[in-house]
């Protein structure tokens, strides 16, 4: 039975979503019926369902914003969530493991695409380092079980994902569902211009959530190397043009202006995802079409989600 860590999450949803469209049974428990920041109430749960593959989705997650105002949980809660998962894996005797790390984990100025090679070379982006540096213990305590107990602990590194059930226009929302969430009111509230943040130069890439939770499935078959792998789509867009595509699908008229003062984040950030093409995985949706899905999903949603009705 494979089991879902962070399962009512962006991607850990999606992943169980996937899993039941091709009639695979798995494991998802609510924060309420698995606690991962408890180690106890973890190994319970492992011992007594005896899952044989764990996706390892769950953790704090948020954009700039978030992550320079609330640094401590960003490193803090994710350390807790992998120790507790990474050390039971082992004690439950797990067949697989795979962790799911970001693209930030690259240094700041990092040749682009970022190969799987330049990984721990350089200075991170002060931005998300916090988060960063968490994610990156949790890729190295996944190598060292493997070295030292021979186990199949692999980590997967995927670019920025967007989708349905993200966090939409709070605090911890990520570009895509921040944009969706201003734009869309300041074309219900007929507003005359939006302010975005930084110069607009910055590049991304994007990857669908249910595009990636497929990819997930046949990477868990397919990938057994300690070595990290990308799990991208092959191509990003400058904030910029970003902003403009959505203003586009939401139909908004109004003025978009940028305020320079405010930090871009890294200058670009594209993974090489060559090796995982060498397997014969590739990305499939398209950025315009996975923004069209995620924006008539917060159309149908938005109401709920404000109500705190989606869960």
């Amino acid at each position: 039975m494979n089991l879902v860590l962070g399962g009512s999450g962006l991607v850990g949803s999606m992943l169980v979503h996937v899993h039941l469209n091709h009639g695979l049974p798995c494991l998802y428990p609510s924060s309420k019926e698995l606690n991962l920041l408890n180690y106890t109430n973890v190994l319970e749960y492992f011992l007594r369902m005896k899952p044989r593959r764990v996706f390892l989705s769950a953790a704090k997650v948020g954009g700039i914003m978030a992550n320079s105002q609330y640094p401590v949980p960003f490193i803090e809660d994710n350390l807790r969530i992998q120790l507790n998962v990474i050390r039971t894996c082992y004690e439950a005797k797990v067949d697989k493991l795979m962790f799911l790390g970001s693209s930030c984990i690259y240094p700041r100025m990092c040749d682009q695409p970022m190969r799987e090679e330049y990984f721990l070379t350089g200075t991170l982006e002060p931005t998300n380092e916090y988060y960063a540096i968490a994610k990156i213990a949790g890729i190295k305590m996944c190598q060292a079980y493997n070295k030292e107990y021979g186990t199949s602990y692999i980590s997967v590194i995927p670019p920025n994902v967007y989708g349905p059930r993200d966090h939409f226009g709070d605090v911890n929302s990520h570009v895509i569902p921040a944009l969706i969430d201003k734009i869309h009111k300041a074309k219900a509230n007929n507003d005359a211009f939006i302010v975005m943040w930084g110069t607009g130069k910055a590049c991304r890439e994007f990857i669908y959530s249910e595009d990636l939770a497929e990819i997930l499935l046949k990477v868990m078959d397919l990938y057994n190397s300690s070595e990290i792998l990308n799990t991208g789509t092959g191509y990003d867009i400058s904030v910029f043009d970003l902003v403009h595509l959505i203003a586009r699908i939401i139909g908004y008229k109004g003025e978009l202006r940028w305020d320079s003062t405010k930090p871009d984040g890294m200058p670009r950030k594209l993974v090489d995802s060559s090796r995982m093409h060498a397997i014969g995985i590739k990305a499939t949706v398209s950025l315009e079409d996975g923004l069209q899905k995620t924006y008539a999903w917060y159309l149908e949603n938005y109401a709920k989600m404000t109500t705190g009705e989606v869960k």
